[in-house]
């Protein structure tokens, strides 16, 4: 028997390690034979902590939200004795969600321990791998990831096998293939999630794609950030080399290949491929003109692949079963699966892998459970902070490349951020400007000062000083600022403006001609005073105001000074008759 639990960043951050050091101490102190087993993230973020009881025979029943109290009521019901344990089962509900999804990427996450190489293996791990290097010739390699259809994972989508090739078609004594695993959107985990739970599956994708384009020498560039990634990813790459599957002659062939890991210092841009190349050199993270593409002239000026780490957990299955198999996924340009990061105001946030051509929709309501509290859906972010903002009304758009380009937002990495009517589409704009301005490395005069224009308009317009034509203007420069930007960062970064103009440009007016927040999000252009008939003079908003701006007596309504009010929203948090108006 043993007990697994998830502890990948989500589940530690909600407790795991110590759920899993009090099953230690009650396991022990009862006597019973039962092994506790690390695994990752299986996705289910919304319900960490999870534990999983595998019994003898197999049969493994899930606890979630799993505290102190639960960890006992699980002991007891692996003694045997009378137990409560069944209130913390998972619902069959979120097993169907879980089971709908056709994982690839994600096939191990929370599945086995991401430390020991020998649970790995014993999922056909590294089979791909030793049937590359002892059966096929590189090129048959490429040709079953051209079959495959597979474009990077990173956001562009550029076919993986194309990359393959150019690299191997180079002509150098030395190449290189790289991961990129700098992660830096707002609300993106899938990189991280993915190497903390399943780290052989990336080395064994990089191994497959370095005996493909002929390279000896792997780095994986991950952000400093993630150190429990790095840690499992160190762990992994010496094990690998201890079983033969990296280093010298490995799977007793002639070919060589090795793994080192460079930490990042976290600068958003490294994520563009010729900036992390800079960065590995020892230079500031900024990007290069293009061309030559890295294939051609990439780290110290020889051949280099870069691929980030979904697309390199994609390979082995890839191999296994068939680059058809992969393709029979998706639609006809966007081929097999993808993992996204559900956050925001969403039930059942987390990770989920789902076929190309899905609906944002039924991500939304079908996979993530639909909308806190109920509030309306309002619209979803694609793409981190260089996507775009695509609204409810277009909910039913299907999620492939071309699509959503048609909508004005990205794929990307596969951030999605879901927003309800509580939410100031012009703020939103505001706040991923704010974050593109700030991790612009400055090189090129677009992005550096024609973001900060940007922001500056949008701030003017979020603090109530917005003027007739400053719509225009914003769509003006966001046109000059793609069109003159040297990389993916510039060109990209005033999507979320666009966007928003695009679909919700009745926020833009109500905040620049009727000084109005709909969302009520910008404090200049909201206010807040007492309904004297809800009030019952109760005078919990009077004790919770920090600057005392609310006057009454007991028992009778209430009263907001505007010129004290500092907008905090406690009064409206601790009334419990709705007598607070927010308008």
């Amino acid at each position: 028997m043993k007990i697994t639990v998830g502890k990948g960043s989500c589940g530690i951050a909600a407790g795991a390690g110590e759920i899993s050091a009090q099953f230690e101490e009650n396991i022990k102190a009862n006597n019973i034979n039962c092994d506790i087993v690390t695994t990752g993230c299986i996705g289910m973020c919304y319900i960490e902590p999870i534990a999983n009881v595998i019994d003898d025979n197999g049969k493994c029943t899930t606890y979630v939200n799993v505290g102190t109290n639960a960890v006992n009521e699980i002991v007891k019901s692996i003694q045997g004795l009378e137990n409560h344990a069944s209130k913390y089962e998972i619902l069959q509900e979120d097993l169907d969600v879980l089971a709908t999804q056709p994982r690839i990427a994600l096939a191990n996450c929370g599945i086995i321990n991401p430390e020991h190489i020998d649970e790995y293996v014993a999922r056909d791990g590294y089979k791909a791998a030793e049937k590359c290097i002892k059966s096929l010739t590189p090129e048959e390699v490429i040709e079953e990831m051209k079959i495959s259809g597979i474009g990077g994972r990173g956001g562009a989508g550029f076919p993986t096998w194309f990359k393959w090739n150019a690299a191997r078609a180079s002509e150098g004594d030395k190449k290189y293939m790289i991961c990129n695993a700098d992660e830096g959107d707002p609300g993106a985990f899938m990189d991280r999630a993915i190497i903390e739970g399943d780290p052989h599956a990336v080395i064994e994708g990089m191994l497959i794609g370095a005996y493909a384009i002929g390279s000896d020498e792997g780095i994986v560039y991950v952000r400093a950030e993630y150190p429990l990634a790095i840690i499992r990813l160190e762990k992994a790459l010496e094990q690998a080399r201890e079983n033969g599957m990296l280093g010298k002659n490995i799977f007793g062939s002639d070919y060589s290949f090795d793994i080192r890991i460079k930490a990042g210092a976290g600068a958003f841009v490294c994520g563009e491929e010729t900036a992390l190349i800079a960065s590995l050199e020892g230079e500031r993270g900024m990007p290069r003109l293009k061309p030559p593409f890295p294939a051609q002239k990439g780290f110290w000026q020889k051949p280099s692949n870069i691929n980030n780490v979904e697309t390199y957990a994609n390979v082995p299955w890839i191999i296994r079963n068939g680059g058809e198999a992969f393709s029979n996924m998706g639609t006809e340009n966007s081929k097999g699966t993808k993992v996204f990061a559900l956050t925001g105001k969403i039930n059942k946030g987390g990770l989920v892998e789902i076929p190309m051509g899905e609906s944002i929709h039924n991500v939304v309501f079908g996979v993530g459970g639909g909308i806190k509290n109920d509030v309306p859906f309002k619209a979803v972010q694609m793409g981190g902070p260089s996507g775009g903002c695509i609204p409810a009304e277009i909910a039913d758009t299907m999620i492939d490349y071309k699509t959503l380009a048609e909508t004005g937002a990205i794929m990307g990495s596969g951030g999605m951020v879901v927003m309800d009517e509580t939410t100031c589409m012009v703020d939103i704009a505001r706040f991923f400007l704010d974050f593109t301005r700030k991790e612009s490395c400055g090189k090129c005069t677009h992005c550096r000062v024609g973001n900060l224009r940007l922001l500056e308009i949008l701030e003017r317009i979020c603090a109530g000083d917005g003027r007739d034509g400053d719509i225009e203007l914003l769509s003006e420069l966001a046109e000059q600022v793609k069109e003159g930007s040297l990389c993916q960062l510039g060109q990209t970064a005033p999507n979320p403006v666009q966007t928003t103009i695009r679909y919700f440009r009745h926020e833009y007016e109500d905040h620049i001609y009727n000084k109005k927040c709909t969302a009520h999000q910008c404090k200049a252009l909201i206010t807040y005073s007492v309904d004297a008939e809800k009030c019952i003079g109760c005078t919990l908003c009077k004790r919770a105001c920090p600057n005392d701006a609310i006057a009454g007596d007991v028992k009778k309504p209430h009263t907001i000074d505007i010129e004290k009010c500092i907008k905090c929203h406690k009064c409206v948090d601790v009334c419990k008759f709705n007598a607070v108006i927010v308008d």
